[in-house]
């Protein structure tokens, strides 16, 4: 995944590897490196830590899109999923925003029991997904389901939902009443009707990108159902990966 950002000077290029089926569970199924280079000469100036840094960027722009599209009032968070993007969700999200209630679910559910149990405020494990989606807020799903976990049916009018795992164009997460009925939010257009078979597989309309909310030209809509389809853009690892740098320099 190379980019090149020339507001913040920098060049990089992501290298990922991804096993989906580990007999060493230990082992992540996405592992990554950033490679950060100087742009004038392309001189490699740093070698980092991919997947901490996919890890935190992908939460943070979850972050963003939910502080434009979350209901005024939520009170209910709901992460389906139990990995690393879990992690990085809960802690950015807890940090950010005010929730009375913060629930999870995972297919294996030692493995949410041992997410809450790691964690430092209070979570409610849930023995299905339906029962944690229910009256929630906004949902976060970061799984590696292959089919649709989350259904429209279950979701409470008016929530926000960031849709994480289902990166190819065979996968889903969210079913076609989901999707057809919310405003859909992409980190971008061209990935999405290319990568996201969430997107492709349902038809459902891009009402806009994220960038473009940022921007002022396209209405956030809090008050809808919204789907923020994240896929994840190699400028995000860019300016990451450069933020790093400049804070270790500075600090050497």
């Amino acid at each position: 995944m190379p980019a090149y950002s020339a507001a913040d000077d920098a060049l990089t290029t992501k290298l990922v590897t991804f096993y989906e089926h580990q007999e060493d569970s230990s082992v992540p199924s996405h592992q990554a490196t950033v490679l950060l280079f100087e742009p004038r000469n392309g001189t490699l100036k740093a070698v980092l830590d991919g997947s901490v840094i996919t890890a935190k960027r992908t939460a943070a722009v979850s972050a963003i899109a939910t502080k434009l599209l979350m209901p005024a009032s939520a009170e209910v968070l709901c992460i389906l999923g139990a990995g690393v993007q879990a992690y990085s969700h809960y802690d950015i999200f807890t940090e950010l925003f005010t929730f009375k209630e913060v629930r999870i679910w995972n297919r294996t559910k030692e493995n949410a029991v041992k997410f809450a149990r790691s964690l430092n405020g209070p979570v409610q494990v849930c023995s299905s997904a339906q029962e944690a989606v229910t009256g929630a807020d906004v949902i976060i799903t970061v799984t590696m389901a292959t089919t649709p976990i989350l259904f429209g049916e279950w979701v409470k009018p008016g929530a926000h939902i960031n849709a994480v795992g289902a990166s190819r164009p065979d996968w889903r997460e969210l079913d076609d009443e989901l999707m057809k009925n919310c405003v859909l939010f992409v980190d971008s257009r061209e990935a999405a009707l290319t990568e996201s078979g969430d997107v492709i597989l349902s038809g459902a309309e891009i009402f806009a990108e994220l960038g473009e909310v940022l921007k002022g030209t396209k209405p956030a809509l809090p008050e809808k159902t919204t789907v923020f389809k994240s896929l994840g853009m190699a400028v995000e690892d860019t300016v990451a990966a450069k933020f790093i740098y400049d804070s270790w320099s500075a600090g050497n």
